[in-house]
């Protein structure tokens, strides 16, 4: 290590800085990115290196294509996390992404319409609602409900018609 300059690796960088921004501005296509770089290669030069650097210039440029070849690697990580998470949350059409999740205005819309849904269902008359039940939410048809329930498949029909009818009045409001 020459004794006259107390750190030469530094001395190496502050003669070749604009060089070196130039050479990274080519390669990454940006003036930005190669003086944010060089910057990041300065802050691995200091405190100096231990060991002795018998040809500072080239350490310099082989330290700086390293680190850029890093941040592009981070940054194509990056854009394939980006990348899959929007294909997992959006949908495609006509080469626009639109997200598969509904307005957040109709989301309160629907809830309002299924609490309103729920009011009359639970208004019901209990055979009524019991018919509801089995045939709408237990999917069972007219006869089993009947059958379950100890009545008639006519008694079934009135009471799903009764409820579907009180179901759309309150809806509807």
């Amino acid at each position: 290590m020459d004794t006259t300059d107390p750190h030469p690796l530094l001395a190496a960088y502050l003669a070749r800085r604009d060089e070196l921004v130039r050479y990274f501005r080519v390669r990454l296509r940006s003036e930005s990115a190669a003086e944010d770089l060089v910057q990041d290669l300065y802050l691995k030069i200091t405190p100096p290196p231990e060991e002795e650097i018998l040809n500072p210039g080239a350490y310099l440029y082989r330290l700086g294509t390293n680190l850029m070849l890093d941040r592009l690697k981070q940054q194509r990580r990056a854009g394939r996390r980006d990348a899959d998470w929007r294909d997992s949350q959006t949908a495609s059409a006509g080469g626009q992404d639109i997200a598969d999740a509904p307005p957040a205005d109709e989301v309160v819309a629907a809830r309002q319409r299924l609490a309103r849904i729920m009011e009359a269902v639970d208004s019901l008359p209990a055979p009524v609602k019991e018919a509801f039940r089995l045939h709408k939410l237990e999917g069972l048809s007219h006869a089993e409900t009947a059958q379950a329930m100890g009545v008639s498949r006519s008694s079934v029909e009135k009471y799903l018609m009764a409820s579907l009818k009180r179901i759309a009045a309150r809806v509807g409001r």
